[in-house]
């Protein structure tokens, strides 16, 4: 059973147990007057003589004064029950009330998530040529290890592809998300903006940076300066000319 909805019903049941049981107390509350015989038609004269002793008195037997007669319910049981019967209603009829309340302005004020802009082919190339000059910036430095530097401008362009909201996919290789950046996604509504090959030199190099087990030499630093040049080369063009090369 769903918690929502016990929660969000559980005070009708309560209510609807105590009318149950405030029903049960009244059916068996009724005074016993039943059992008093019916006076019959049939009591046959006795005549009244006139006498000096003053007619005996019943008794009245102790149990008979406040006690409440056999087979019914003290009033005060009746008054707690209801007492603690419109208590209940009025707990039950709160909740109610507070729950459609909160659950409306919930629904009202809830914030409409903000729509991406759509994005554009020269904007996107823009922030792709930022993070190709950091990246070139860091392979410039001869102090980096050649491996990390590689690696680390990859990583740029991974960053500059989620800002640009290419989604990244459950069978994604480790170049794949980069990809989609350059030559577009329409799902996401990211436009192409560099032609199909121009990220294949880089990417080789990146790949051989992150699963190679030989050393990385000077020789690929300088073969993933190449290609990021060429990239940004491309790039640089579009975002001035505002044309998606072919």
């Amino acid at each position: 059973m769903d918690l929502g909805v016990l929660r969000r019903w559980w005070p009708v049941a309560a209510v609807a147990l105590l009318l149950a049981v405030a029903a049960l107390a009244a059916g068996h509350s009724t005074i016993g007057a039943s059992r008093i015989p019916p006076i019959s038609d049939t009591i046959p004269y006795v005549p009244e003589y006139p006498t000096a002793e003053p007619a005996p008195s019943i008794p009245v037997e102790p149990r008979d004064v406040g006690q409440p007669t056999s087979g019914g319910i003290p009033g005060w049981i009746l008054t707690a029950a209801m007492v603690v019967l419109g208590l209940a209603m009025l707990v039950a009829v709160g909740y109610l009330v507070w729950t459609v309340v909160s659950g409306a302005l919930r629904r009202t004020t809830r914030a409409v998530p903000a729509q991406r802009a759509r994005r554009t082919a020269e904007g996107t190339a823009r922030e792709v040529v930022a993070a190709l000059d950091a990246g070139l910036v860091e392979l410039d430095d001869r102090s980096t290890d050649p491996r990390t530097a590689v690696i680390a401008c990859w990583v740029r362009l991974e960053e500059a592809a989620e800002e640009a909201g290419v989604p990244r996919l459950a069978g994604d290789t480790s170049t794949d998300l980069v990809s989609r950046l350059l030559r577009g996604d329409p799902a996401a509504g990211v436009p192409a903006i560099a032609s199909a090959d121009v990220l294949d030199g880089f990417a080789r190099v990146y790949r051989e940076a992150r699963y190679a087990t030989h050393a990385v030499d000077e020789r690929m630093r300088d073969q993933a300066r190449a290609a990021l040049q060429r990239l940004r080369g491309e790039l640089t063009s579009l975002a001035a000319v505002g044309e998606v090369p072919s």
